[in-house]
């Protein structure tokens, strides 16, 4: 079988999964597992086996459903083309996919409507993967439907846990809202342009800033500036992800966030044709900046452990949209790969969550403490999680995170704008208290006293453990082979996200991109590589400090059980001060860093009151936000 069928088959296998596991599994929790599993390595090899062709070969695929190809110049059927740059994603996609079902086995045994679970998480997988690998816009909104239906069923999926419900529908009203802005932006290219296929919009709209145009581009921004939960768009997400099983939490961060991202730089990048247009580079940089800083800041006022993760996978994003918006082969570059190592640490850090919450019964940090006695090997996972999202070497976070600064910083000099070195010290700033929230929480969940309750916790299950234990591996492995990563996966999907007339040409014939006019700017990366002395002694000083905060403000015995009533426990060793019984000091959630907190009194009621939980609130801030980008794109992209 050629290759060429490959990206549809993979796509159809996990439809065809979710109806299988209807008609078959309805009764039998093995055979519901084995579908689940059984699609998701297929669709996992297919695309696996594109790697050779499409990144290393450097072929596009195309094909077009029922062999309606181009008549006379015109796209009329769906296309699926799959390039360097929505191969990229596509394999972010299915090792989600695969390691998220393999964790599911053990993880939602004991939950009630498994079959509908299954249903739910295998067509969001066949949706998103179905989204990065289409040519068609009209088809990439079907797909963005689909995910955003079947997202709001699995954040809702545990109904009797508390809020989860309430989360389902604000991503409901929030998610709609963004469909809507997508599929009118669609409405408005058709009735321009009379075909909705991806390359032949490229090269129809090559320099045309027409009132239609410009409408177009600001509803479809907006709409997968939703999906893609940066501010002011993010509100839904931290319920999200709170709520949801913490299997379909990682797939929240690891694909679904990822598929709004990559349909922001398809538009930018290969549809609009807007990358060498500054007004585009501020707008999305100004996006990107604000969502990494606010989510930071917010992630550090949480009590709950997946709740704060929620808020860093905010951040994170923040980074991937500001180094994407930047509009340079470095930037883009810095932009993917952050996109990659967000999947891999983020995946791991719910995944070590949803550990924690099915050995304990609780993700609330003042109630946990000292799991790393009882569950060791959880603990060594996290903390490669933790150090790969704070930005600390070998590990893949730095690696990405120190090519946002260089981007940032090369854009501040080539330009001469001020705005962008406020953007690299934002983003140093940023992984800074990255780091500093996960010290927090690595101090209140896995060190310290273990509370009596938690005596008994037991480690996670195998089937658990495997995809953490894939998932470290892959995060000390991208940061140390950073430069394999860089030549077998990023250098080919910037090239293809710059070269946009081999897209064309692929889909619609050889030489239709030159008869448009359309021309290429692409300057190759230079050879990146961060291991010099000064990083590494700018490092040292972070790390120092970091660890002087977490030692100064860690008291009391750690080598007792705190009773669930907060004092020691009887026994032989016992302390005692002035002849009374001294009370372990237990550095909850809510006591590390209070003095930043009080600090930032004022902008955290600020925060506090624009994250009411009012779901007509949040739909304010969307349209809001709308109308500006609306404003925006009419006075500058002209």
């Amino acid at each position: 079988m050629s290759y060429i069928h490959f990206p549809v088959i993979a796509v159809m296998t996990l439809f065809m999964g979710a109806f299988l596991t209807v008609v078959l599994g309805r009764h039998s929790k093995g055979v519901r597992s084995f579908i689940a599993l059984a699609a998701s390595c297929v669709s996992f090899a297919l695309i696996a086996m594109l790697v050779k062709p499409v990144m290393i070969d450097g072929e596009i695929i195309s094909y077009w459903m029922g062999n309606w190809a181009p008549m006379s110049g015109y796209a009329i059927g769906i296309g699926y083309e799959v390039d360097q740059l929505g191969l990229f994603f596509a394999l972010l996609v299915v090792t989600t996919i695969l390691l998220s079902a393999v964790y599911s086995i053990r993880y939602i045994e004991k939950d009630s409507s498994q079959d509908f679970y299954y249903v739910l998480f295998l067509m969001l997988s066949g949706s998103v993967l179905g989204l990065v690998m289409t040519g068609d816009v009209f088809n990439m909104f079907i797909m963005i439907e689909i995910m955003t239906f079947t997202a709001v069923g699995l954040t809702a999926f545990r109904n009797t846990s508390f809020g989860a419900v309430e989360a389902g529908f604000k991503y409901l009203v929030i998610g709609s809202i963004g469909s809507s802005f997508t599929l009118f932006g669609i409405a408005v290219l058709y009735g321009q342009c009379h075909t909705l296929n991806m390359a032949q919009l490229s090269a129809m709209l090559y320099g045309n800033h027409s009132p239609a145009t410009l409408m177009a581009f600001a509803l479809m921004f907006t709409g997968l500036a939703v999906k893609s939960y940066i501010v002011p768009f993010h509100t839904p997400a931290a319920d999200a992800y709170t709520t949801a099983p913490s299997s379909i939490s990682m797939v929240f961060s690891g694909m679904v966030n990822k598929a709004g991202v990559y349909g922001m730089i398809r538009l930018v990048y290969i549809i609009f044709r807007t990358v060498d247009m500054p007004s585009v580079q501020t707008l999305i940089v100004l996006f990107g900046t604000v969502t990494m800083f606010i989510g930071v800041t917010m992630a550090l006022a949480q009590h709950d452990f997946k709740r704060l993760l929620a808020f860093h996978s905010i951040s994170q994003i923040g980074y991937v949209i500001t180094a994407a918006g930047l509009c340079t082969s470095l930037g883009l570059s810095a932009g993917l790969f952050h996109a990659m190592n967000h999947t891999l640490f983020k995946g791991l850090l719910f995944l070590c969550a949803g550990a924690v919450l099915r050995s304990t019964g609780t993700t609330n940090l003042d109630q946990l403490g000292g799991l790393s006695k009882r569950m060791p090997k959880t603990t060594l996972c996290f903390l490669v999680g933790a150090f790969s999202i704070s930005g600390l070497p070998p590990f893949n976070g730095f690696a990405s995170k120190w090519l946002v600064y260089q981007a940032a910083y090369e854009k501040a000099v080539t330009t001469g704008n001020i705005f962008y070195a406020f953007v690299t010290v934002t983003a140093v700033v940023v992984s800074v208290m990255t780091l500093a929230s996960f010290i927090k929480v690595t101090q209140a969940a896995f060190f310290g006293q273990l509370p009596a309750r938690l005596a008994d916790v037991e480690e996670a299950p195998g089937l658990m453990l495997l995809p953490m234990y894939i998932m470290s591996l892959l995060c000390v492995g991208t940061g140390i082979f950073y430069d394999k990563v860089y030549q077998y996966l990023l250098d080919p999907a910037v090239r293809a996200a710059f070269t946009v007339s081999n897209y064309i040409d692929r889909m619609m014939g050889d030489g239709y991109a030159e008869a448009a006019g359309v021309e290429d700017v692409f300057a190759s990366n230079p050879h990146f590589s961060y291991w010099n002395p000064v990083i590494w002694l700018a490092l040292f000083v972070i790390v120092f400090c970091a660890a002087y905060i977490c030692v100064v403000t860690s008291k009391g015995s750690r080598g007792q059980i705190l009773s669930d009533e907060g004092g020691a426990e009887d026994g032989k060793y016992a302390t005692f001060f002035s002849g009374e019984k001294a009370l372990p000091s237990h550095v909850a959630g809510s006591d590390l860093f209070w003095g930043f907190k009080t600090d930032w009194k004022g902008y955290f009621r600020v925060m506090e009151g624009l994250h009411s939980g009012i779901v007509n609130d949040y739909a304010l801030y969307v349209v809001a936000a709308a109308a500006f980008v609306v404003v925006f794109t009419f006075a500058f992209l002209r």
